[in-house]
Order: structure tokens, then C-alpha cells, then sequence
């Protein structure tokens, strides 16, 4: 709107939306908004929400010269009530004159949100009646498509990263036989590597009866013995806990996986081990978060409030039962993870009531009370104002850690109105059913969290990984096979047509851009060589089909392209970002998988080796460059005359004709015509062209050098390299520009220096880490790294680390954590390896190691990007140890040992 209002002077906009709840967001939006866009056009948006009450609004916003918006849902003018009239009667409060007249007079801009629930056959009527100038649609799942100018589905959303990745903690209730040998098996912990514990709840007898109790169990823990001699229990002894596969057994052979539960199990029991859940993975969220200044919030779900509190016989608020469950089992979880350390964590757990971090957002009556919402349509969506307008109202200050509600339930049918950012366990504490979809159920927390300061914890935040942050857990009631199943179906359902396989023809023909947005086709030959390096690299299986390596060195841009397409990776990534994928399992992780819930720094961390080589790179830098201007221009004419090349315009003529028609079929296939003749032409007259090219100040804007500079070059370089614009000035601006740059960068490379700025990395990005693993999937048990295990982004890594740890010339190695990293001219770098070698026969005790595939047995793998920022770090590190520390980038471990030996 901004943007339309300062190109076209277009200012009036009315957004349709299909219910109370979007409606009382997108106004809460444009309010916390205000100010950014304030500082960048220099004045504000005049928004307000239709009221039939309040036509005087209609005025302003009919007079007004400034950018106006106004809001309204599709029921305030398209339903018979008496209130959606009003818009098209003549009012005596509004000087007996229509408010459509006044409001079609403006041909506001209409901006349509969900369309497939607005536009039905009478509100496309009445939407005509406003005199549009014309409408713009946003959905996911348009019924209708019209001009289509923009797309972003799910699958992009998540591959861009700008929604939260989500894990499920799925139920499983295991088929009982008649018996009730009750247990659940809430998952392994492998914080002590050596000791894996696996948490258990089973009924234990005591004097005032059976009582359900959780205990962390170990090899040989016999359960009739701790049951109290519980029949149902015997042969009941832990046989074996296997991190791997997230199983444990008994004796008896009974083998149980990580969230199932054995014998009988009530519905209200079953919410118990949902709501225990959902604290324990809040609790795990915000130890992680909290330093970073993140509030963590959990939102509960539930279809009556009679459940969460009502009112006792003197009209007083009490508990109800999922209230009561709430309190006890925050408690219980609240004893694991107070430490006994008086960290900023522990201290903002204890001063925190147990009464004060929950609380409830529900509809209220004419005497204040809380009632459930009433659900309306297929959707299940209520429409209150009075319950939206006080989840809006709080909607920030729940954002504040000093506000102690972190825990908030809420009813099911006000799903809507919560688009907290800082949402990140979502619990629906009522059954599944046909109207409640799964998307639905996660909606509500996929939005990017945002900090204390108001920043929001996207791409652009310096040492995150974005996906190591922002994940929404959703805590189900049945097992995660099932939910995760039918949410991926159910996001399948919204992405538009897709290719399934990599192969040939997938790449055939589609332009790709470079970073200068020069297009590359991809022509048979080089389709072919593209799907057969994704052969070689094993990004693809024998179906074609998208693997598990792909992904993983797509997490760690680790994917190296032959040299002939490095210019154009990115285009090339993205284009294969648009491949579907059956199972879209990267969407939807297990919650129960990650086994190593909490990276605990161990006694190598202490060592005095690792203190010593710690501070010496702890240490701080920032850059500058100071190059030569003659010295550019010089290398930049020499450049232009060897490399500028413009392609010669050419012409394919191919002559067909048609065959015998066999079938209809043919015709429909497009198969009737055959080609005879093909033959390929170039044309070698300069171009014509009536448009005046402003070359020098292209150039400049291409290349942010100054316009003495520019003319320089241009003066100097061969007419005939000069000659080629007049071939195609468009291509040759384009193509001058990216080797001016190249001669530009390896400068300011070149001429890098680093200086101290006096900070230091303190050691708490050891400990803020937000590392979580998988035991054999991605994380490896170690004995020398300062973590008892070692996660890993890819087989490079995983081997590197077995070596380094089966050394005996290690000391003591750390894989560094994002939050450690070097400024660069060509952005910020997090080196991999820090390593502590014992002093035997090794000449560089101290050695940073960044690990890059390998072309051969003696070269590594970077690009022009890579091997900058490798330059960068190896300046940086002489420059803060007085070269004490050595700096190299190494394939594997025995380049390593090359390097520290000479």
C-alpha cells in the first residue's frame, strides 16, 4: 500500500477479510507496524475497522489525502441483518446519503484475504457495488484462479525458512490384552553417555492405594519390586535401553518405543500426559531461548472452559481439572530443572508463581463471567469480539519477560485470534474431529519469534540458524505416525503442482540467474550433465528422487556444483527448491527423536589446554580495506578485454510437417507434426536500436564504483571489446559489470586488515547452544570434544570427528558454535574446528579447521564466496595470536595432520 500510494498516488484500500478474528489481527498488525514504516515513507497509515455505527469514519476516509484503510469483513455487508443494511440505506446521521455512494466515489483498491471464503455468489455482487479499481487476492487455496501474480506455499515458506520448522510429540496408546500392566514411556535421556536413563510412569502401591508415579529407570530396574510387588508387573525388569532406535525392553520381551503408552488408559489420564508434555518441552525451549532474550509461550486448547476454571456455589473462580492438573505438574517439571546454580534461568523460574504463569483467554458474559465460545460454519471459528479484543490487547505484553504468563489456554473455536509470534507448544486438549483439520492445529505458532528488543529472529540474525531457534512443538493425542501423516497430507493438499523427480527432463529448458541476473539455459547438454553430477553426489536415488544427502548438505551449503555452474547455484538451488516431496518429512519432525535434549559442557571443556587456546580467539575483530583506484582500473581494463564476451544474436529455424493422424490421442500429445529439417544460424549485424543508453552511469550502478572511474575503464579497453555494445548493450552492461566486480573483490581481498576492537566472545556461546541430536542419525558419542557428544550436519563431519577423537594426538577439540564468528566483506563466518593438539613432535599445537569436500586427493572444494571468507579467517587469526593459532581449510584428517606438522 505504501509502495502503490508513492508510485501511483493511490490511497484508499479496503481489506475484505472472512471473520472477526483475522479482521482484529491485520488492525492490530497495521498498529505495530506504524512506526517502522514511519521512518521509511515518512508518514503513517489512517486505518480503522468498519462500524455501521460510526459512519463518520466513512467521511474521513472519503476526504482524507493520506493513505487510508479500512477494514471489514464479508458478514458487515453481504447478510440480511439490520446492521449490514445500514451500508446501503440513506442515514440521517450521515446527511441522508448512502455510505456505498461515498466509498464507491474513492474506487478504493480491494484487498481480499482468503477469497475462498469471502467470495461467494452474493458478496461478489455486493463487492461491485464499491466500484473497485481493481482487487487483489490473497490465499493458499485459491477456488478460483485469476491473473496469478505471486506464489508462496508451504514447501517454499519452509525451504525460505520464514516459518518455524514443526516437531510433533505423538501418543501412542499400544494394545492392551486384558491386563492393565499400565506404563508410559516418555523417551531416553543421553546427557551422561555412559549411563543412558530412560523415564517411565507405572502405578506403584502404597498405603492410601495405587498411585501413578515417574521414575528414571537404568538397566536391571525391576518393576514388580518397585511397584511394591504389583502382579501385573512380574518379568517386568529393564533388559535394555537403546538410544539408536529410542526402544526400551524388558525381560519379558516386551519392547516399548519412546511416547507409546501399555494398558489402560482413561481420557482423563491421557490429557494429563498431554498438558506434562507440553511443560516439559516448554521448559526445555526456554532454558535454550531465555539468555537470547526470547519469552517462550505454550497455548493450550480446549473445547470447554469449565474444564480450565469455574465458578464455585459463591460464585468464586476455582480450578477445574485441567487447571488443578496443570499446577501439579508444573511443579514436578519445575524441581528438574532448577539447578542448583544461581544462573539467570533458575533465578527467573523461582521467582515465578505457579499461580501467575497461566492463565485464560476465553469469551465473557453480560455479568462478566467466562463462557465458552460458540462455534460457527464449518470451520468451528467463533466470532466474539470481546474474547478477540482481549487476546489483541495482551497480544504484546505476553511478549515480555518481565509479564510472568508463559502458559495460556485458551477455547478451541478461538483458535484465530492467537497469531503470537512466540508461540512455541501448541496442545489441543479435546478429541480430533472432521472439522478440526491439522493445519489448523499448528496455524496458530508458525510465525518467526521475535526478541525483547522487537526483533525478529529471521535469516538476516547474525550465528543463528534460523530452523536451531524457531520450532513449533504440537503435542498430540495420538501417535506421531498418524498426526504427522495427516498434516503432510494435509499441506500436500495446498501446494501447487510441483515436479516430483530429478531427471533429465526436469532441468531441460529453464533459465537460470546468476547474482548480476545474467540467464543461463539449460540446453540438453548441460541438463544432462546437471542430473548426472546429482547422480555422482547422491542427491538423488535410483528413482530419481530427492535424498536424505541432498537436504543435509543443502542445511549446510555444502553443495558443490561443477565449475561451469558455481555462477549460477543459487539459481540452480532454487530451481530444484520447487521439487515436491511425497512424505515432506522436513516439514514435520518427531519430538521424541531428539534423544540428547541438552549439550553439557564436560571436564575437556575445563582443561587448561582448551582455556589457553580459547583466549586466544576469542578475541574480536573488525575490517577494513585500502585499495588503489589505478590499480582496479588497470586490472579491470585487462580483465574486460580477456574475458568479455557477448553472444551472438542467432536464429533456429526448424521445419516440420505433419504425419498420417493415428489417433486422437496424437493430436491431443501434440505428436502429429514431425521435424524434417533444423538448422542454427548467427546473425552478425550490430543492433538498431532508438533507445540512448546512459553506459556510464549503468555502470556505476552496477559496480558502486565512482563515474571517473568508469570512464577510465571504458576509455581504455580495446575498441573491439568496446565495439561488442553496440552488439547488445544490455548484455554487455550486465557482463561488464560482474568482471569489474570480480577484479573488485579479489582486491578488497587482497587488501584486507583486521584490527582488535577490545571484546572478547564470552564463554557463555558454549552454553546458550541450542544443539539437540539423534543419536546415530546426526550426533556421535566422543570422549575428547568439550560436549560427551558431537552433532554433525554432514558424513564429512561425522568422520572427521571419529578421527579426531580416536587420535592420540588430540588434546582437546570443539566444533564451534554458530554464535562464534569472523566479519567478512562478503558476510559473516562461523569456522568449524577448534583443536588442541599435545605438544609430541607437533609443530601447530593450536589449529582452527574448516572441513571442505574434496575435488581430488590433494584439492579441496570451495567457490569464489568460500575461499574469500577462507582468506578473511586466516588473516583474522594472525592477526589476534601473533600467529600462535594456524587457520586452514582441510578434507579430511590427514590434510590436517600435513598442516600441523610443517
Amino acid at each position: 500500500m505504501y509502495e502503490l500510494y508513492k508510485n501511483y498516488r493511490w490511497n484508499k484500500f479496503i481489506i475484505v477479510v472472512p471473520s472477526i478474528a483475522i479482521r482484529e489481527g491485520i488492525y492490530k498488525s497495521l498498529q505495530i507496524t506504524e512506526e517502522h514504516f514511519l521512518n521509511i515513507y515518512g508518514h503513517k497509515i489512517r486505518s480503522f475497522i468498519y462500524d455501521s455505527k460510526q459512519l463518520h469514519k466513512i467521511d474521513s476516509f472519503a476526504s482524507d489525502p493520506g493513505i487510508n484503510v479500512m477494514i471489514i469483513n464479508s458478514q458487515a455487508f453481504n447478510s440480511r441483518g439490520k446492521d449490514a443494511r445500514r451500508i446501503y440505506e440513506e442515514q440521517d446521521s450521515f446527511r441522508s446519503r448512502r455510505p456505498i455512494d461515498i466509498i464507491a466515489q474513492t474506487h478504493p483498491i480491494f484487498i481480499i484475504d482468503e477469497p475462498q471464503s469471502v467470495e461467494g455468489k452474493k458478496t461478489k455482487e455486493a463487492l461491485e457495488l464499491f466500484n473497485p479499481l481493481f482487487t487483489l487476492r490473497y490465499s493458499a487455496t485459491h477456488k478460483e484462479d485469476y491473473n496469478k501474480i505471486y506464489r508462496l506455499d508451504a514447501l517454499d515458506a519452509y525451504n525460505n525458512k520464514i516459518v518455524k520448522k514443526i516437531k510433533v510429540k505423538g501418543i501412542s496408546v499400544k494394545g492392551t490384552t486384558g491386563t492393565n500392566e499400565y506404563i508410559y514411556f516418555e523417551g531416553i535421556d543421553l546427557k551422561d553417555k555412559n549411563k543412558p536413563v530412560a523415564k517411565i510412569e507405572f502405578e506403584v502401591r502404597q498405603k492410601n492405594g495405587i498411585k501413578r508415579v515417574s521414575r528414571n529407570v537404568n538397566l536391571d530396574y525391576n518393576l514388580y519390586e518397585k511397584s511394591g510387588g504389583m502382579e501385573q508387573y512380574k518379568g517386568y525388569r529393564v533388559s535394555e535401553i537403546n538410544g539408536y532406535k529410542n526402544t526400551l525392553s524388558f525381560t519379558n520381551g516386551v519392547t516399548l518405543y519412546a511416547g507409546e503408552v501399555q494398558g489402560d488408559i482413561s481420557e482423563e489420564y491421557l490429557r494429563r500426559i498431554q498438558i506434562r508434555e507440553t511443560i516439559k518441552s516448554h521448559f526445555e525451549r526456554e532454558r535454550v531461548l531465555y539468555n537470547r532474550g526470547i519469552k517462550v509461550l505454550s497455548l493450550f486448547f480446549i473445547d470447554e472452559v469449565a474444564k480450565y476454571r469455574k465458578y464455585n456455589e459463591n460464585g468464586d473462580i476455582v480450578d477445574g481439572e485441567y487447571g488443578k492438573v496443570f499446577k501439579e505438574e508444573y511443579i514436578n517439571s519445575l524441581n528438574e530443572y532448577i539447578t542448583l546454580f544461581d544462573d539467570p534461568y533458575t533465578r527467573y523460574l523461582k521467582k515465578i508463581n505457579v499461580e501467575d504463569t497461566h492463565n485464560g483467554y476465553f469469551s465473557i458474559d453480560k455479568t462478566g463471567r467466562m463462557k465458552d465460545s460458540k462455534a460457527k460454519g464449518k470451520e468451528k471459528i467463533s466470532d466474539d469480539e470481546s474474547a478477540y479484543d482481549l487476546i489483541m490487547r495482551d497480544k504484546e505484553r505476553l511478549l515480555s519477560l518481565d509479564e510472568p504468563t508463559r502458559f495460556v489456554f485458551s477455547h478451541s473455536a478461538l483458535r484465530e485470534g492467537w497469531d503470537n509470534p512466540n508461540v512455541f507448544q501448541i496442545c489441543t486438549l479435546k478429541h480430533s474431529d472432521s472439522t478440526m483439520r491439522k493445519r489448523q492445529e499448528v496455524g496458530r505458532g508458525l510465525r518467526l519469534c521475535i526478541n525483547q528488543e522487537g526483533v525478529r529472529i529471521d535469516g538476516e540474525t547474525p550465528g543463528v540458524n534460523v530452523h536451531d531457534i524457531n520450532i513449533l512443538t504440537v503435542i498430540a493425542s495420538e501417535s506421531y505416525e498418524n498426526f504427522a501423516k495427516q498434516l503432510q497430507s494435509e499441506i500436500a493438499e495446498t501446494l501447487s503442482e510441483r515436479p516430483r523427480k530429478v531427471d533429465e527432463e526436469f532441468f531441460l529448458n529453464n533459465l537460470v540467474k546468476n547474482s548480476n541476473d545474467e540467464e543461463l539455459l539449460l540446453n540438453k547438454i548441460l541438463a544432462k550433465k546437471l542430473y548426472h553430477f546429482f547422480i555422482k553426489s547422491n542427491y538423488i536415488d535410483t528413482d530419481d528422487y530427492l535424498t536424505e544427502d541432498y537436504y543435509k548438505d543443502l542445511e549446510t551449503n555444502n553443495i558443490q556444483l561443477p565449475e561451469e555452474f558455481q555462477e549460477f547455484k543459487q539459481g540452480i538451488l532454487q530451481l530444484v527448491s520447487k521439487i515436491y516431496s511425497s512424505n515432506i518429512t522436513e516439514l514435520v519432525g518427531d519430538g521424541r527423536k531428539e534423544n540428547i535434549t541438552e549439550m553439557k559442557l564436560n571436564e575437556n571443556y575445563k582443561k587448561r589446554e582448551f582455556k589457553e587456546l580459547w583466549n586466544k580467539i576469542n578475541i574480536k575483530t573488525s575490517y577494513y580495506v585500502d585499495f588503489n583506484s589505478e590499480e582496479l582500473i588497470k586490472n579491470s581494463v585487462i580483465a574486460l578485454d580477456k574475458d568479455l564476451r557477448i553472444s551472438d544474436l542467432t536464429y533456429h529455424i526448424k521445419i516440420g510437417e505433419m504425419e498420417n493422424i493415428l489417433s486422437k490421442n496424437e493430436l491431443e500429445n501434440g505428436e502429429s507434426f514431425k521435424i524434417r529439417e533444423s538448422e542454427m544460424n548467427k546473425e552478425y549485424t550490430t543492433l538498431k536500436t532508438t533507445i540512448k543508453y546512459d553506459i556510464v552511469g549503468q555502470l556505476v550502478n552496477g559496480t558502486k564504483l565512482i563515474r571517473s572511474d568508469i570512464v577510465q575503464i571504458l576509455k581504455k579497453i580495446n575498441p573491439n571489446t568496446f565495439y561488442m555494445f553496440r552488439k547488445n548493450p544490455e548484455e554487455f552492461i550486465l557482463k561488464a559489470s560482474r568482471i569489474i566486480n570480480q577484479q573488485k573483490a579479489s582486491m578488497i581481498i587482497e587488501h584486507i586488515t583486521y584490527n582488535p576492537i577490545g571484546e572478547v566472545f564470552g564463554s557463555t556461546i558454549f552454553t546458550d547452544s541450542t544443539l539437540k541430536g539423534t543419536l546415530g542419525k546426526d550426533a556421535i558419542a566422543v570422549k575428547r570434544h568439550i560436549y560427551d557428544y558431537v552433532k554433525y550436519d554432514s558424513e564429512l563431519e561425522r568422520k572427521f570427528a571419529e578421527e579426531l577423537d580416536n587420535s592420540s594426538e588430540v588434546c582437546v577439540y570443539a566444533k564451534l558454535p554458530r554464535g562464534f564468528f569472523i566479519p567478512t566483506p562478503v558476510g559473516n563466518y562461523n569456522p568449524d574446528w577448534a583443536i588442541v593438539f599435545n605438544e609430541n613432535g607437533i609443530k601447530h599445537i593450536y589449529f582452527i579447521a574448516e572441513t571442505k569436500g574434496m575435488l581430488n586427493s590433494f584439492e579441496i572444494r570451495t567457490d569464489d564466496i568460500e575461499s574469500a571468507k577462507i582468506h578473511c579467517a586466516k588473516e583474522h587469526f594472525k592477526k589476534i595470536s601473533n600467529e600462535t593459532v594456524r587457520y586452514e581449510a582441510i578434507g579430511n584428517y590427514e590434510m590436517l595432520m600435513e598442516k600441523v606438522m610443517r
